[in-house]
């Protein structure tokens, strides 16, 4: 009668799938290999799926679009040439890609649903002195922003005109987050003064 018997060190276990790569897993999907397609899921998935909800901000929009990146993954991991690069990366700049793609579509359609608001709108105001107003306001915060250090006007734009956050404004311009935060807070200073805001 056979019987198993353990072995002493753990390390002389042969632990098969974690040898096995995740090159190596998507040359197999590229062949139609479901289990193959099944562990590189469950290696990278949540990985795809932070990167989505990142960009998202949404979790079941971040969801959605997880879902149809592992489906183009399967659908097209024939393309993927490993001399060209990792796995992971090929499956990150994909995810990058359809996300980014996803949020464009989103921004047109929310455009659009402005577009056709604003044209179904009949404001009971006079809109000629508003939009006048509005036009001048407007000379006046370009007029002061170019009085601000040019460092200064970078954060600014991209935070309070651009809408990115302080990391993301960090990551662009390649300063620490406490930098940001310190010309934000010197540019929109300067920008009250300018304006002769008080406080």
């Amino acid at each position: 009668m056979l019987q198993l018997v353990p072995r002493e060190h753990d390390d002389d276990v042969d632990d098969s799938t974690s040898l096995v790569t995740s090159e190596d897993l998507l040359t197999r999907v590229a062949q139609g290999d479901r289990a193959a397609f099944a562990e590189l899921y469950d290696r990278t998935a949540p990985r795809v799926f932070g990167l989505v909800k990142r960009l998202l901000r949404d979790h079941s929009q971040s969801e959605e679009v997880t879902q149809e990146i592992f489906l183009e993954i399967w659908q097209n991991a024939t393309r993927y040439e490993p001399g060209k690069g990792g796995a992971i990366a090929w499956m990150l700049t994909m995810t990058h890609r359809r996300a980014v793609d996803r949020i464009r579509a989103s921004q047109a359609s929310r455009d659009r649903d402005v577009r056709v608001g604003i044209r179904d709108y009949a404001p009971e105001f006079d809109s000629v002195a508003e939009n006048v107003e509005v036009q001048i306001e407007s000379e006046r915060v370009k007029e002061a922003m170019t009085r601000l250090t040019e460092l200064q006007r970078q954060a600014v734009t991209l935070a309070y005109f651009g809408g990115f956050s302080h990391s993301e404004v960090s990551a662009m311009l390649k300063v620490p987050i406490g930098t940001v935060k310190t010309r934000l807070r010197d540019g929109m200073i300067r920008l009250r003064d300018e304006l002769g805001v008080t406080s």
